[in-house]
């Protein structure tokens, strides 16, 4: 007698799989479900259900690439970005046109050697560093409105009241000997406390060169702009800044007449 087998699939298991899902924060956040029917196998009467698919594993995060060495010729977002934040913590910069030039190379100069680190004028990983961490010189008058240079930094701030308004990079003397008019003369910016006692809105054709609009404070001593301002003391006293910081200083009444200044 011949039998018939009959194979009946008795039921439908629904099998939930997880989908993965990146967040900014490279975390799943939701699930999808779906249903398998289960393979009907002749070697028996029962059917066996086919294994559950694995969990996906979320897909690994994008690394960052790491933030362009900034210099001379840069241009772009990253550069104005760069341009505000010099400006909010005090170092003078001009205006941010996001373009870097010489007024922002000065300002990193200025910054670097706040921070004690290679003065490069470049934006590389330990300027960043210090960017962030918000680097910034102390004062060491408490009261008034006083001019600091600080010769081991070869830096000068604008002071108010003990308040850093402005940081500059500025150049003073070399501290080496140089032959002026038959007599041999030592580089020297004597510390001290002076006051601005008299000032040439224009060129001063010196004997050891041009100075632009200085302000002298101790006899033929003078914050002057001047076209070169190195991170590196090499004037023959005078405390170098830029053409274009000169001129801010000028416009802005930022050394008038009788102001102090402080040289350490």
């Amino acid at each position: 007698m011949r039998r018939v087998l009959a194979f009946t699939v008795a039921a439908m298991t629904t099998l939930t799989l997880a989908a993965g899902c990146d967040s900014d924060s490279g975390s799943p956040t939701a699930q999808g479900t779906s249903s398998a029917v289960p393979e009907i196998s002749s070697s028996g009467p029962t059917g066996t259900a086919a294994p559950s698919a694995p969990p996906s594993s979320a897909a690994p995060s994008t690394p960052v690439a790491p933030a362009r060495k900034l210099k001379v010729g840069a241009k772009g977002a990253d550069v104005l970005a760069l341009q505000q934040r010099l400006t909010a913590l005090g170092y003078w910069n001009g205006k941010a046109d996001g373009k870097f030039g010489g007024t922002t190379q000065q300002a990193i100069f200025a910054l670097q050697k706040a921070a004690g680190i290679g003065r490069d004028g470049t934006v590389g990983p330990k300027t960043r560093k210090a960017l962030d961490a918000g680097v910034l010189p102390k004062a060491r008058s408490t009261s008034g409105r006083t001019v600091e240079i600080d010769l081991k930094r070869q830096l000068l701030m604008l002071v108010q009241d003990g308040r850093i308004t402005q940081v500059f990079n500025t150049s003073t003397g070399s501290n080496e000997y140089y032959e002026s008019e038959g007599e041999t003369h030592l580089a020297d910016t004597p510390r001290g406390k002076f006051k601005v006692s008299r000032q040439i809105d224009g060129w001063r054709h010196a004997p050891l060169g041009l100075l632009w609009r200085p302000k002298y404070f101790n006899g033929g001593i003078a914050v002057h702009g001047a076209t070169s301002v190195p991170p590196y003391a090499a004037s023959h006293g005078c405390a170098r800044v830029s053409i274009a910081a000169m001129n801010w200083m000028w416009k802005n009444d930022a050394l008038p007449l009788k102001t102090k200044v402080w040289v350490y």
